[in-house]
């Protein structure tokens, strides 16, 4: 008996930051909030230095799900990671970071 699956690929997360403002730090602990929390289900997380302006972007592959000024700011670890999991993984529990939202 053989089962073949559909091979899956991988999601890559990209953070690019502005090396003006000194944001690597923040990007690299983001990433490896997101390394540790999605490490088997991630192709990767790369950081890239970004121009001089302010820039902070997160993409899941194509897709965006956070810019620093049309978001307002830095996402905090929370919705960081609700915002990967709802792409990738709708159905994993966040743990603690679930338990403390509020019913919708």
């Amino acid at each position: 008996m053989s089962t073949t699956a559909e091979p899956t690929t991988k999601p890559h997360i990209t953070i690019t930051y502005c090396i003006g403002c000194n944001w690597l730090l923040r990007a690299a602990w983001m990433s490896q909030e997101l390394l540790s929390t999605f490490q088997e289900q991630l192709a990767g997380v790369t950081l890239v230095p970004g121009e001089i302006g302010g820039t902070f972007e997160i993409s899941v592959g194509d897709q965006m799900i956070w810019e620093r000024k049309r978001d307002g700011g830095f996402p905090d670890v929370k919705e960081l990671k609700t915002r990967v999991r709802d792409l990738i993984n709708p159905e994993q529990s966040l743990g603690h970071l679930d338990r403390n939202s509020s019913s919708e």
